[in-house]
């Protein structure tokens, strides 16, 4: 899935992102707005992954859609 399309969608995929990353709260998401790498950066701080592993959890996650 493509930027655009993410950011176009993003209301529409909060509450699947949120059940997936459960530690992301309503405050979180609405400052995502649906921007892949504020996304990336969030599920690092709240899960402490690395960048990586973020990055690649967001791929897949968005891959399956």
């Amino acid at each position: 899935m493509n930027n655009d399309i993410l950011e176009g969608k993003w209301k529409q995929l909060k509450g699947s992102v949120q059940a997936n990353w459960g530690k992301l709260t309503d405050s979180d998401l609405d400052r995502i707005e649906g921007n892949r790498e504020q996304l990336v950066g969030m599920i690092q701080e709240r899960y402490g992954k690395n960048k990586e592993q973020a990055r690649k959890e967001v791929e897949e996650y968005l891959d399956s859609l």
